[in-house]
């Protein structure tokens, strides 16, 4: 029982999780801005967004994405005919096909998204090292649950079928 005064744990854990619902909705939300202004949809920023951390596979644009394979050609395609992706390959081993963002799809994107990220480091820098931490472990922890969960249901859609 919480001390007089104090909010319980549950009723804590319960504003957290209220919280991050309203969280994800708001990154929703912005996100689908993004896709209307750039006439994106929200495979295409997915796509964009796993290519934002260096060149990958189509396999691995596949795995964040969503998409069957036939699907992420189309939607690479898509992206390259726009100047927003291009493919390559790397010089160690050449039979491997690479997909990397252009210089024209970092800068669409960080006109779109960086003003957001410039405007939030502010309110990072207000937490400590111990909050910070703290945030940066429960973060982890719950993607590494939500990305558990998701390969559950995929497994569960291919038994299904």
């Amino acid at each position: 029982m919480a001390p007089a005064g104090h909010p319980s744990q549950a009723s804590l854990v319960h504003a957290l999780g209220e919280a991050m619902q309203g969280y994800q909705r708001s990154v929703q939300a912005f996100d689908d801005a993004v896709g209307r202004r750039l006439g994106l949809g929200p495979a295409d920023l997915r796509c964009l967004d796993r290519l934002a951390d260096g060149p990958a596979s189509a396999g691995a644009v596949s795995a964040a994405t969503g998409l069957r394979p036939a699907a992420t050609t189309a939607l690479i395609d898509r992206l390259a005919r726009r100047g927003l992706v291009r493919r390559s390959r790397p010089d160690t081993d050449r039979r491997t096909v690479l997909v990397e963002v252009t210089e024209l799809g970092h800068r669409l994107m960080w006109e779109a998204y960086g003003p957001l990220v410039r405007a939030g480091e502010p309110v990072l820098e207000q937490l400590s090292a111990e909050q910070l931490s703290i945030l940066t472990d429960h973060l982890q922890r719950l993607t590494a649950l939500t990305d558990e969960h998701r390969e559950l249901l995929a497994r569960q859609d291919v038994r299904d079928r």
